[in-house]
């Protein structure tokens, strides 16, 4: 059954987030062969269009407008209704993202349509798409359909590979007038607190560090062996409550959930609330000073020994690896 699925591209400081990219595949799946339309939304986003276009989606729809420079969930809603209004999609598909669990539910109220979110893989079969997500902090998995009006779905970042990008691909791209009114909320300032660098949600190694890191100075060798992986660096909650480092870095199941290629675990001992964020890695190393830490159940390869000490090894021996490919 051909669908039209409506794709929300996300747009972070001037560029599209790679989970942009993962959703129209996830569409590309959704729609069985039917149309896969883009949405951006913005202040001046239509530059971006393309990008997506290459990327798999069919044709893109622009709505812009100086209130929705910031994201604010009361403008970016009446821009997303508005397209579906227009586009009168059978599917929707988001990024598991902060914007996409914010505005998601929202939208699915509004359009009175159920909503599968955190989806981290899909499948066609007898004629329904079939939506898999993990539940019990990622102890288990179930399988959804819907049933009955719009398929709604957010996708989890890093999850569904995005299809490869056709630079020659071509597609329309419209713009559509929506008047942005009655906000509640409006954005003077962003303030980042979070370090700059690789997208902590969206990157394929992560090195994360935790109590055992000791102190802020600890997170050091970390950055090191991140800058030279092009990882990014996270923590365990009790690194964050320690004040070695932002909440802003907290994985887990109070922080960001994230599903790298690679996950390097340094002096952390593997409470359940860290694993619920970070246990569906595809690989996960881990680096204790204690043999028995909860961290080795759940990791591939193991190194038991002072992080101090290992840390700096294993980043020369990158270097190396760097220089010799």
């Amino acid at each position: 059954m051909a669908r039209k699925v409506l794709v929300m591209g996300e747009v972070r400081d001037g560029s599209l987030r790679n989970v942009s990219f993962e959703a129209i595949a996830a569409a590309k799946t959704i729609s069985e062969g039917g149309e896969v339309v883009g949405l951006l939304i913005g202040e001046t986003v239509s530059s971006l269009a393309n990008d997506l276009i290459a990327y798999g989606a069919d044709r893109v729809v622009t709505v812009e407008d100086a209130k929705l420079k910031s994201y604010t969930s009361d403008g970016y809603a009446q821009a997303v209704l508005a397209a579906v209004d227009a586009e009168q999609p059978e599917g929707i598909v988001f990024g598991h993202t902060v914007l996409g669990k914010d505005l998601s539910p929202k939208l699915a109220a509004k359009l009175d349509a159920g909503l599968v979110s955190d989806v981290t893989a899909l499948e066609i079969a007898g004629g329904n798409a079939v939506f898999t997500r993990p539940i019990y902090s990622g102890k288990a998995f179930e399988k959804k359909i819907v049933t009955d009006g719009i398929i709604f779905a957010t996708i989890r970042p890093n999850n569904i590979p995005p299809l490869e990008q056709d630079t020659s691909r071509t597609g329309e791209v419209t713009s559509l007038a929506v008047n942005i009114k009655d906000l509640r909320t409006i954005i003077k300032d962003v303030v980042r607190k979070a370090a700059e660098g690789v997208d902590l949600s969206e990157a394929k190694v992560i090195i994360a560090g935790g109590r055992g890191v000791k102190s802020a100075e600890g997170f050091k060798p970390l950055q090191e062996l991140a800058n030279v992986l092009g990882a990014a660096v996270g923590a365990s909650r009790g690194a964050c409550d320690a004040e070695y480092c932002d909440y802003s870095l907290q994985i887990g199941q109070t922080g960001k959930v994230v599903t790298p290629d690679l996950y390097i675990a340094c002096g952390i001992s593997g409470a359940i609330q860290h694993l619920a964020g970070m246990s569906n890695s595809k690989v996960i190393v881990a680096i204790n000073k204690d043999p028995e830490a909860n961290i080795f159940k759940v990791a591939d390869y193991g190194i038991v020994g002072d992080l101090f000490e290992v840390v700096p090894l294993l980043t020369e021996e990158f270097k190396k690896l760097k220089v010799h490919s």
